[in-house]
């Protein structure tokens, strides 16, 4: 049985490189998951990772036992934002909202998800399973950079992909969008890799 790369299938999305560029995203399925506040602090957040992967393990085995196909997991995605984003800033963690997520197989569907997340929840027991959900995401035309160092330093990679969205001739749309590579509890803070995506609307 072939294992299938998600990376490797959409390379343009998870790749990048330290200059922004653009990238046209396609809908894209994930199993998601919703929160506030500062995700260092709050145990809403810590549980809700672990009802992510939870979910996600399971639903890999069980579309490799019912669908005879198999594939990486893919690591956290997120989605950040605030109800006002004149005041989003790395000093207000509390008041940010956010979608934790990861990208499944176009094979994989809503009625899937739902069969793991019910055995998940059987299992596991953990509450936070319960708000779990599959959606398909659209993002459109984006902007994206690759930053390289700690979360907190990622401002003036921010400001460097907003500054090139601009200037040739697009807006912000949607929100702000964070795609993980490596374990933070594992990799030095200086080699966290994180591509930062802003989707863009002419104007």
């Amino acid at each position: 049985m072939d294992k299938i790369d998600l990376k490797k299938t959409y390379k343009t999305l998870y790749t990048a490189k330290t200059q922004p560029s653009f990238v046209d995203v396609p809908p894209l399925g994930y199993l998601m998951i919703d929160g506030k506040g500062d995700p260092n602090k709050t145990t809403e957040y810590r549980e809700a990772m672990q009802a992510l992967y939870s979910v996600a393990y399971t639903l890999k085995f069980q579309a490799k036992k019912s669908l005879g196909r198999d594939f990486g997991v893919m690591g956290l995605e997120g989605l950040w934002w605030a109800e006002d984003m004149a005041g989003f800033s790395m000093e207000r963690k509390d008041e940010w909202l956010w979608t934790m997520m990861m990208l499944q197989p176009d094979f994989i569907t809503p009625e899937l998800a739902a069969a793991a997340k019910e055995e998940a929840l059987r299992k596991k027991g953990q509450a936070a399973i319960e708000q779990i959900r599959f959606e398909v995401y659209e993002e459109g035309l984006s902007g994206q950079i690759m930053h390289i160092g700690p979360y907190d330093a990622e401002p003036p990679t921010i400001a460097r992909l907003h500054e090139f969205i601009h200037a040739n001739g697009y807006g912000l749309r949607g929100k702000h969008h964070e795609i993980y590579f490596g374990d933070p509890r594992r990799t030095a803070p200086e080699k966290l890799k994180t591509i930062i995506r802003q989707p863009v609307e002419r104007v």
